[in-house]
């Protein structure tokens, strides 16, 4: 099994909090993490219908009298339970009775404000980080592979072919997933719209132009964007609103949690197909945002990830603001090192008075370079700026 970084988090927040709550997209792997870090806990999944049934019709049944701590999975799936979980933790000096695990962080977020908030602990477990698959052994794994194959643990795991399991996430997903949160009766055009998003990927968010291309409203455009976001389908990156007396763009960008189904929706189908697609620079582009999310989500921080533009087209692919210190990295997915590279930082730097030891360049080349104008990093070296 891959050790996953955030386990240390958990077991040590399950010794201050009655109820740990891990969250994350479906198959991030919430289930393996909790069963290893809570062995001995009774286990009760959500997700089979008979357990389901009981938690429905006799919650009481299904909570009390337990001997052992319990884990429930896909608790959202049962929102009242909630209720009476809260009746169970009123002793302050029972730490770590409960973990629960789900996938829809809308629903679930929406019960814990109603009935747990003050007594629970909320992480968020992504897919797979760089770091976590090079631990078993994967070096030989390159950006490409990685960006096509995506990084949701069950692919290495099972040995899973990523043009398979695509197609059946996304099915999944829209079948079980998304009803939970809102009814959508065209499914097809649902899965067009996902598909146009990823189309859109490192774009400035334009939810006329989106919802014209899909043939709906934007209402219905916006409802179904966090939709997405609330099952960790998509990401929106904020723009850095510190002010240059300069006019700044103020749209989020569109980026989806794991660059595979990115590469499935768009049709990809081999890793050999990236480095000629259109989307290639944004699918590297989001291949490394998402490892500050997660190095943030994995050390339970809450990410201070922006990114900067101005109204003249002049842009820093992220801004990662933390302990008062601010980092500007942009991002190329070319292997081979250009001066080009560094003039978005070096205006930056200019602009906000910013020293070049806080400026990064990670590209898509295997060498780490020092130059006047800032760190040239290897994608494969990120940990150095983490």
């Amino acid at each position: 099994m891959i050790k996953r970084e955030i386990l240390n988090r958990l077991t040590f927040f399950s010794t201050i909090y009655p109820i740990v709550t891990v969250t994350g997209p479906r198959q991030s792997g919430k289930t393996t993490l909790v069963k290893k870090a809570f062995p001995d806990y009774k286990y009760i999944s959500l997700e089979d219908p008979d357990i389901r049934m009981i938690a429905i019709n006799d919650p009481r049944k299904l909570i009390e009298g337990q001997e052992k701590r319990i884990i429930i999975d896909e608790v959202q799936r049962v929102p009242d339970l909630f209720s009476y979980i809260q009746g169970m933790v009123d002793n302050p000096d029972f730490k770590g009775q409960y973990i629960l695990t789900g996938s829809q962080n809308f629903l679930l977020l929406e019960s814990i404000s109603q009935t747990l908030a003050g007594r629970v602990a909320i992480l968020k477990l992504m897919p797979l980080s760089i770091s976590e698959v090079f631990s078993k052994g994967k070096e030989d794994m390159n950006a490409d592979r990685l960006i096509f194959t995506g990084l949701y643990p069950r692919l290495y795991d099972k040995k899973l072919n990523a043009v398979d399991y695509y197609p059946f996430y996304i099915q999944t997903y829209v079948e079980r997933d998304v009803k939970l949160i809102r009814n959508i009766p065209d499914q097809t055009v649902f899965i067009r719209f996902i598909k146009m998003c990823a189309g859109r990927i490192g774009q400035l968010l334009n939810i006329t132009d989106l919802a014209n291309s899909c043939g709906i409203t934007q209402i219905t455009a916006k409802a179904w964007l966090l939709v997405l976001e609330a099952s960790y389908l998509i990401y929106f990156l904020q723009p850095y609103y510190q002010n240059f007396n300069k006019r700044l763009v103020k749209m989020p960008k569109l980026y989806f949690v794991d660059t595979g189904l990115a590469c499935s929706l768009l049709g990809i189908n081999s890793s050999d197909q990236l480095p000629m697609h259109y989307l290639y620079g944004a699918l590297f582009e989001n291949f490394i945002i998402s490892e500050f999310f997660k190095h943030n989500y994995n050390n339970v921080m809450q990410p201070e990830l922006y990114f900067w533009r101005d109204k003249h087209g002049k842009e820093v692919d992220l801004i990662v603001s933390n302990e008062n210190k601010v980092k500007s990295i942009e991002i190329k997915a070319g292997k081979t090192f250009s001066y080009d590279f560094v003039k978005n930082i070096s205006y930056w730097n200019k602009l906000a008075d910013s020293s070049p030891e806080n400026s990064f360049v990670i590209y898509g080349g295997d060498k780490d370079i020092s130059i006047s104008e800032g760190n040239i990093i290897s994608w494969k070296n990120i940990n150095m700026i983490l």
